[in-house]
């Protein structure tokens, strides 16, 4: 072999050597390193976050999570918006049915029809429309204040709590614009009818 080739050969060798310790060095950067740090912040600065924003009751156990919506069928509770995947985390997304879509009107007209059957001190006319319709993902946690207080009727014929008492109720599960300018004022479904039993067991 000549000198040329002999050269050739030796600055391959190099060139394989200085990718193979670059490939390690950044697969221990970017597959543990970053990974322990990113965690470890997250852990150290929003542990709640970080662990799924579970929501507990007094004893520790979680119930849920801020993050997701849960169906509440007893009649006493506030109940969720509509989820076409009935809040199942693994499947987020709806069908994204057009408005002349067969199923989304065969399915808003019977959502109408069980409101009317559970809440007939309420006419539809007052009916807010988020309570009929499914949120972009189908795991949407909130109500709109509005859609808790249309409510009140069917709950404090239930319960025995007077309606000024669940609009305090409300109005303290109420929260505020992001920042105070994004997204609009909600209410935490999950947090309220928890709200709600402990206000009952007193």
């Amino acid at each position: 072999m000549n000198k040329a080739a002999e050269a050739q050969s030796e600055t391959a060798r190099m060139s394989l050597g200085v990718v193979i310790r670059i490939s390690l060095v950044f697969i221990v950067l970017c597959g543990i390193v970053y990974p322990l740090v990113t965690t470890g912040a997250a852990q150290l600065l929003f542990p709640g976050r970080a662990n799924g924003s579970l929501i507990r009751t007094s004893d520790g156990t979680a119930v849920g999570s801020a993050l997701i919506g849960q169906t509440f069928n007893d009649p006493k509770h506030f109940q969720s918006r509509v989820s076409s995947i009935d809040y199942k985390a693994e499947a987020s997304g709806s069908n994204n049915y057009a408005p002349s879509n067969a199923d989304l009107l065969a399915r808003t007209e019977k959502t109408i029809e069980d409101w009317k059957i559970s809440n007939p001190d309420v006419p539809v006319s007052r009916l807010p429309i988020a309570l009929i319709t499914n949120s972009g993902s189908g795991l949407d946690p909130h109500i709109t204040p509005q859609s808790a207080e249309v409510q009140v009727p069917r709950i404090s014929k239930q319960t025995g709590l007077s309606a000024e008492r669940l609009h305090q109720l409300i109005e303290d599960a109420t929260e505020g614009r992001d920042l105070g300018v994004f997204g609009e004022p909600r209410v935490n479904v999950l947090k309220l009818n928890m709200a709600l039993d402990e206000l009952l067991r007193k």
